[in-house]
């Protein structure tokens, strides 16, 4: 039985990962923050700025997935990986 994907689910999911690739780009011109490269205050505030978005972000996901399974009697583990399978390595359009 193919779990079935809500649009909702589908787009927070697509915006955590959006709020994780800036949190990354941020590491790419800095460092992480734990290397001890003398960041500044305000890239140091910048970082943990994203963080806290990305965060925020990754707990709606896991929160829409829970109400997901739960309201359709699947999986919870079931409803995450087919999630994070359709975002992060969609299938090629057929044409």
């Amino acid at each position: 039985m193919a779990i079935e994907l809500t649009d909702d689910l589908i787009k927070l999911e697509e915006a955590a990962l959006a709020e994780h690739a800036k949190v990354q780009a941020i590491q790419a011109e800095y460092g992480r923050p734990a290397d001890g490269d003398g960041w500044t205050d305000d890239q140091h505030a910048a970082w943990q700025q994203q963080w806290d978005a990305w965060r925020a972000a990754a707990e709606a996901v896991q929160a829409a997935v829970s109400a997901h399974a739960e309201a359709a009697g699947e999986s919870r583990f079931e409803v995450e990986k087919a999630l994070k399978g359709k975002v992060r390595h969609p299938e090629p359009e057929e044409g």
